[in-house]
């Protein structure tokens, strides 16, 4: 019987997220529907559900869009091709790519401009190391492990830079990072982690929530990097953890003799799965419910500049 209930904090939307999901809202009160959506706006389903219900349409590609129709792009950034095929097809851009992604972006064009060969630290096949390897094409090589790191080759290895993706684990970037500067001892890197924040905050949070429960639950998105890593990182603390996207994919199995249970989501979360889940252990008992909270965490980002533009123009 499950006698304890800890709820991680921060957990849930980070600043990205949030700003990325009002973009579309916003466009959709100011504008009205159809508003077109590049890719899911943020790896959730439940988040991409809501917004068709309000009048978004996602699309895969821009070419499936009419000409001179609005498009958002979304919260892990677009390679420039994408963009120039939106201005062949006289689309309204609107660009939701979190200010941190964008931050990697000027980095790897930086690093290109300078000649460097850039060791990008990711995700095969992940849209944001699409986008950040399209900035760059030809200049960048992707690794994802201590062995590629190790088994990587470069033009000139005193001319390296290494960027990473900014939800991948802590720890393990920095595992593959080491190895690449012992092979490449001048390599360059950002002044400041690309990791972002948020990532890095609700990892903390969940190896401290692991020490302090029999299993933890994290709710996300199969396709989300962070919640994924979320499960890892709680694994790798000692603590068994599932990745769940809702209270439906929930297994009765995993609580036999269970006491502790620790609950957090990942950044596209939508609190309202959470609620879902805290639910139903309320209903189950006599269990207890507290709050762990590693750090405090306030930032926000400003709404795209383009909204202002739209708000002007309609108001003419």
């Amino acid at each position: 019987m499950i006698e304890h209930v800890i709820l991680a904090e921060p957990r849930g939307f980070c600043a990205g997220v949030i700003r990325a999901i009002d973009t579309v809202e916003e466009v959709l009160t100011v504008s009205g529907p159809p508003v077109y959506v590049r890719r899911q706006i943020v790896h959730n389903p439940f988040v991409v559900q809501d917004l068709e219900r309000k009048g978004a349409i996602f699309v895969e590609e821009v070419d499936e869009i009419p000409s001179g129709a609005r498009v958002i792009f979304s919260a892990h950034g677009i390679a420039p091709v994408v963009r120039e095929m939106a201005v062949d097809r006289d689309l309204k851009m609107i660009d939701a790519t979190c200010p941190l992604v964008t931050k990697v972006h000027l980095e790897a064009v930086r690093y290109a401009r300078e000649g460097y060969s850039i060791i990008l630290v990711g995700h095969e096949g992940h849209d944001e190391v699409i986008g950040t390897m399209g900035e760059a094409m030809g200049s960048i090589i992707l690794v994802s492990t201590r062995e590629e790191a190790d088994a990587v080759h470069v033009d000139d290895p005193e001319r390296v830079a290494v960027i990473t993706q900014t939800t991948l684990s802590v720890d393990d970037t920095r595992e593959v990072v080491e190895t690449l500067r012992q092979r490449f001892p001048h390599m360059a890197t950002p002044s400041r982690s690309d990791i972002c924040f948020a990532t890095q905050n609700r990892q903390d949070a969940v190896t401290l929530l692991a020490s302090r429960v029999d299993l933890v639950l994290v709710l996300g998105a199969e396709n989300s990097s962070n919640s994924r890593r979320l499960r890892e990182v709680a694994e790798t603390s000692g603590c068994p953890s599932h990745l769940i996207t809702s209270l439906e994919d929930l297994d009765l199995a995993w609580l036999e003799g269970i006491k502790t249970v620790g609950i957090t989501s990942g950044a596209s979360t939508p609190d309202s799965l959470v609620a879902e889940v805290l639910a139903f252990f309320h209903d189950q008992g006599e269990a207890d419910f507290t709050t762990l909270r590693a750090v405090e965490e306030n930032v926000q980002f400003a709404l795209p500049r383009e909204l202002a533009s739209i708000r002007a123009t309609l108001s003419l």
